[in-house]
């Protein structure tokens, strides 16, 4: 190991020693960081820098401290794989930060994930103002999420899902042969339905509408469930003949009403689509005992400062740090009876709490929002200011890219916080690609230098100057001589998209104009309502005109659906400009599978390529192998011992569990005549081994699968394996294999696609050449409209719509619109003067588009 750098007041054995980590792709790493000091962790997309701040270093902290607690406790944890290293020394203890929400349900709140409800609760119990007659409660009864708190009527959700006759039947001009049950299952089961109608003698082919009132209402409300008999493809007056006959029916059907079918499948079904088909056809209205405020009669009733919980919860943390400051004042000039002092401590700890989350830019948030709403940088940064009030001292914070959803305007607010962590004798390790962040460290660990295979090493670990020497860093050459993108003039529109009516979150009947045909940047200040305007109210209204449906976004527990969690629906009306949209495409950082057995091959369809190679070669045709013989999904050619996936679990109780390799296949996932099969020289075992790189040299004469590799690898994507798993994917990984799959499909333009700050989590490299295959898009006739922070991409974009001025109440407006050019000096915009310094840098044409 080299000498460690020189850092004022730091002394040598201030220092974490890392020795021989060799998690996911670290090259047997050893390096030295300081403790009590930002440490910032850089590298490209890929490169391991995770792997050594979260996988390394937070994963051994946390194997430490979980052998000093009892076996019992560590099964409440949910911890990480014991780490791969020979050893680490003057290591204290960790508390990561990172992104992802776990497995918060949607009763999860910004108040519930800092305590603030907590106190909110126990101010309510213990100085709440109580109407006569009523005794005092316990904290326990103003949370919705206990049985003494919640609405009975709705158990604490505040809506009610509920069925009707127009939602389950759409079209009451349909006979019940035609499908004019709608909500009822297809296939089988439905016709099931149909043909013991038939035998009950309701008359399936005239239109519904025509049917008695009290036929339809028992077909869809009854929760009756009569088993007659069944004559499939008889009449009713033939069913009879045959009953009186005693003909053997085809066999005793069991009738179930819609209504009864559809809260069935929504509540047990252990399909994720099928729960999703149900909810389409139910509707959630604010429950009507407690009017959408979740908490029973006798809690609703209590009041501090004038509201009850709810209405004080519904506030934005800015509304109620007011609310709390008029509160204290009254407090302060009070008697100094028991209950004041309960509710001066409460009001100024809650006070303190939010001054915090306030100086973090997180006043716009209301205290009931629920978590699955928030963006990975908010939640973060929620988090963040919890901890800087809760006063730990020598704790090693470990955070994943703070800065992630953070507009430049934000981003010092960040770093006074991350002091404030640091002056309290805490160390913090940053694993970061935003710039301005970089710069502010004090020691850095650049990692590299590619991705994956091609990473893994420490290409520099030391003061920030000190890397400006190391010519192999990525990150060293945007950090003292970035690039500039080459001049160019933009782009002019082939049309207009209008909307007028715009209204959800903070946008309030706002009228908005996209350019068709070019690249269009959204900014704003977090929380200034671009994500609103691009990410729900666009992609809702264009894919409702167009017929479309939306991507489906990750599946939660039941009581997470949108009809359970969304209050209203996004508004606005397109007035011009939709006859030139045919497609619309919503491209996030969301995994691109959510279980091992889906991975980059299987997305991209390349594995559905790759097998019928497979199934042409003369020994499958001699075995009669098909194409599904080949995959590790299908029963016929994959592994029986571990079901094709290569690994196989062992329990190990107060310990992780651990994946060993299949003792079959040895983790080849395949049976041993499988992977007889050879397609030059290679099993399908072996090329899934490939990565991009390999690969595309491999199918180098193969057309199909050549030029889908090729796409993959100007997306820089070259270091993943073809079969690694997508649980293993970073989201700007993910995203790339979205772009690159969009890329390979041979459209005729007139697609629209839209991105929710695509550079978020990718290193200034990976921006650009995202940045390339955006414009790719666009060179083919498409429109891509982006809500981002990155103000290189911005000013590279061929129009600025900037919303604010500010977040929440204070957003929800468009600023500016115009030219990079233009908008980097709009009066009044917060962008602006970050804008200004890469537009300059590398000015546009002031040609008017």
């Amino acid at each position: 190991m080299s000498k460690i750098p020189v850092l004022p007041d730091v002394a040598a054995e201030d220092f974490v020693h890392v020795r021989g980590a060799r998690e996911h792709n670290l090259r047997d790493v050893s390096v030295d960081i300081p403790r009590d000091r930002l440490v910032v962790f850089t590298g490209i997309s890929g490169s391991g820098k995770s792997s050594l701040a979260f996988g390394t270093l937070y994963a051994e902290a946390q194997r430490r401290y979980l052998e000093s607690v009892s076996p019992y406790a560590r099964r409440l944890f949910q911890q990480m794989p014991v780490p791969d290293v020979d050893s680490v020394d003057g290591l204290p203890p960790a508390i990561a930060l990172q992104q992802q929400r776990g497995g918060s349900s949607g009763r999860s709140s910004v108040g519930s994930i800092t305590t603030l409800s907590n106190l909110l609760r126990m101010l309510y119990s213990r100085a709440g103002t109580y109407p006569a007659g009523l005794g005092r409660l316990e904290a326990e009864s103003f949370s919705p999420n206990t049985p003494m708190g919640a609405c009975p009527e709705c158990h604490g959700l505040g809506r009610i899902l509920d069925v009707t006759e127009a939602s389950m039947v759409p079209d009451d001009s349909l006979s019940i042969r035609n499908r004019a049950v709608a909500s009822w299952p297809t296939a089988w089961q439905g016709q099931n339905l149909r043909d013991i109608l038939i035998t009950m003698g309701v008359d399936v082919d005239c239109p519904w509408r025509d049917l008695p009132r009290k036929t339809r209402d028992w077909i869809l409300y009854t929760d009756e469930t009569p088993t007659v008999p069944v004559y499939p493809g008889l009449t009713h007056e033939q069913v009879q003949t045959a009953i009186r006959q005693k003909k053997e029916p085809g066999y005793n059907g069991t009738f179930t009403g819609a209504r009864r079918y559809i809260r069935q499948t929504f509540a047990n079904s252990q399909s994720a689509t099928m729960r999703r088909r149900a909810e389409s056809f139910m509707t959630a209205t604010e429950c009507p005992a407690c009017h959408g405020q979740k908490l029973n009669a006798d809690a609703l009733r209590v009041t501090f400062g004038g509201l009850n919980i709810a209405a004080l919860t519904a506030l934005t943390l800015e509304e109620i740090a007011t609310k709390l400051s008029d509160v204290a004042g009254k407090l302060q000039s009070g008697a100094g009876h028991a209950k004041g002092i309960v509710a001066q401590r409460i009001v100024e700890d809650m006070s303190a709490r939010i001054g915090v989350l306030l100086h973090l830019g997180l006043g716009y948030l209301q205290m009931d929002r629920s978590v699955q709403t928030l963006s990975p940088g908010e939640y973060q940064r929620l988090r963040l200011g919890t901890q800087i009030h809760s006063n730990l001292f020598g704790v090693v914070y470990v955070l994943d890219e703070p800065s992630s959803g953070l507009h430049p305007a934000d981003t010092e607010a960040l770093l006074e916080a991350l002091s404030k962590l640091k002056s309290a004798g805490n160390s913090l390790f940053l694993v970061e690609h935003n710039l301005d962040i970089i710069r502010k460290a004090e020691w850095i660990v650049d990692v590299g230098p590619g991705a994956g295979e091609a990473g893994g090493q420490v290409l520099y670990s030391g003061p920030l100057s000190g890397l400006r020497d190391v010519t192999e860093s990525s990150t060293r050459t945007y950090l003292f001589s970035p690039p500039r993108p080459a001049r160019r003039i933009p782009r002019k529109p082939t049309g207009w998209l209008r909307l007028k009516g715009v209204s959800w979150n903070n946008l309030e009947n706002l009228t908005a104009s996209f350019p068709l045909g070019v690249f269009t940047s959204v900014t704003g200040v977090s929380g200034s309502g671009k994500s609103s305007l691009v990410s729900q109210v666009l992609t809702t209204v264009v894919s409702e005109a167009l017929g479309q449906a939306l991507p489906e976004t990750e599946e939660e527990d039941a009581e997470t659906l949108s009809a359970l969690t969304s209050f209203g629906h996004p508004q606005g009306k397109i007035t011009e400009g939709l006859n030139e949209i045919r497609r619309l495409v919503v491209i996030d950082q969301k995994p691109i599978g959510r279980t091992p057995r889906s991975s980059l091959a299987t997305y991209t369809g390349l594995f559905d390529t790759i097998r019928k190679l497979y199934a042409r070669t003369s020994l499958a045709r001699e075995r009669k192998y098909d194409a599904g013989w080949f995959s590790f999904n299908v029963a016929k050619g994959r592994c029986p011992h571990c079901e094709g996936a290569g690994s196989v679990m062992v329990e190990l109780l107060f310990l992780p569990s651990v994946y060993t390799p299949c003792p079959v296949c040895h983790g080849s996932r395949y049976k041993p005549e499988v992977l007889e099969v050879k397609y030059r020289g290679q099993s399908i075992a072996g090329v899934l081994a490939m990565n991009i790189a390999e690969a595309a040299a491999f199918f180098a004469d193969d057309p199909a699968p050549s030029a889908a590799l090729t796409t993959l690898m100007k997306g820089g994507l070259g270091h993943l394996r073809l079969g690694q798993p997508a649980t293993e994917l970073s989201g700007g990984e993910a995203q790339r294999i979205k772009l690159a799959t969009e890329l390979q499909k041979q459209r005729r333009g007139h697609t629209l696609y839209i991105l929710d700050e695509p550079t978020t989590g990718l290193h200034p490299l990976d921006v650009d050449r995202l940045m390339d295959h955006l414009q790719e898009l666009v060179d083919g006739g498409n429109t891509v409209i982006a809500a981002e922070h990155d103000m290189r991409l911005v000013a590279r974009s061929d129009w600025v719509i900037d919303m604010g001025p500010d977040a929440g109440s204070s957003g929800g407006h468009i600023v500016a619109a115009g030219l990079p050019s233009e908008v980097a000096h709009a009066a009044g915009s917060r962008t602006a003067p970050f804008l200004k310094n890469y537009v300059e840098e590398n000015p546009f044409s002031e040609e008017k588009i």
